[in-house]
């Protein structure tokens, strides 16, 4: 009886491994071949956007590693897809759902595209062609919203990279009287998302172009994608995420005609 008991016991373990090794090899291959026609081992595929008058560039940029190398795709492509659903809604803008893409930064492709995104700055170890993009393409009028990074190291290490390409320039604070936050909506509470992202306060900085106008936005101690991303999942409060869209509208409307 004890035989039968321990033989039936070594062959259910049997099984469970060969099933286990079997699923192994399935999803290993299948994370090979949607590799080989995406952007890497995480399922990060290339998107086709329809012509519209707006196209989110999703900036891909070089890194350090510190967050496994895929950072500037954290939130992709759901959030784009939920705040262009919205901005086609309650704007004017001709946006459709699917009008963003993904843009290596060092690709003149880059300049095709005005309104940029990027995730995880904190990761940024930009090469020399990435810098002298970033720079020309703030100066030649584009607009960079950089969110999702907190903690001092991260925000060392972005500026560290801005400072490259803009040596003569600093990272200023933003406050609720800036223009931009008044742009389609009036945003006067900053603090609004402190209790549901990591890190300390959120701060708001800017960066002006040669022109003097305000190029870039970064969203310290924020995440704006994951609110935007997971408003189907009910993982935060309406308020706060109802004030994410509002803002990312904002930064469209302001990018747009600025």
């Amino acid at each position: 009886m004890g035989g039968r008991v321990q033989f039936k016991a070594e062959r259910h373990m049997r099984i469970s491994l060969i099933l286990t090794l079997l699923i192994t090899f399935i999803f290993g291959f299948a994370q090979l071949d949607y590799a080989q026609r995406g952007f890497g081992r995480f399922f990060i595929e290339q998107n086709d956007p329809p012509p519209t008058e707006l196209v989110i560039a999703r900036w891909k940029f070089s890194t350090n590693g510190r967050i496994g190398h895929m950072g500037w795709s954290h939130n992709y492509p759901t959030a784009e897809i939920h705040l262009n659903q919205l901005l086609s809604e309650v704007t004017a803008v001709n946006v459709e759902s699917m009008s963003y893409r993904i843009v290596n930064l060092d690709s003149p492709e880059v300049f095709d595209y005005p309104f940029g995104y990027v995730s995880e700055p904190g990761e940024m170890e930009l090469n020399e062609v990435e810098v002298h993009n970033l720079r020309q393409f703030i100066d030649r009028g584009g607009f960079v919203l950089v969110d999702d990074f907190d903690g001092p190291w991260q925000f060392d290490q972005f500026r560290r990279q801005v400072l490259r390409a803009f040596p003569d320039r600093r990272l200023e604070p933003l406050s609720s009287s800036d223009e931009i936050f008044h742009t389609y909506y009036d945003i006067e509470d900053l603090s609004i998302w402190d209790p549901y992202v990591p890190g300390a306060d959120p701060v708001f900085y800017g960066l002006r172009n040669s022109a003097g106008e305000l190029a870039m936005v970064a969203c310290f101690n924020n995440d704006f994608a994951n609110f935007w991303d997971w408003i189907d999942q009910r993982r935060y409060p309406l308020k706060p995420s109802s004030e994410a869209f509002r803002m990312g509208i904002n930064f469209v409307i302001y990018a747009m005609t600025h």
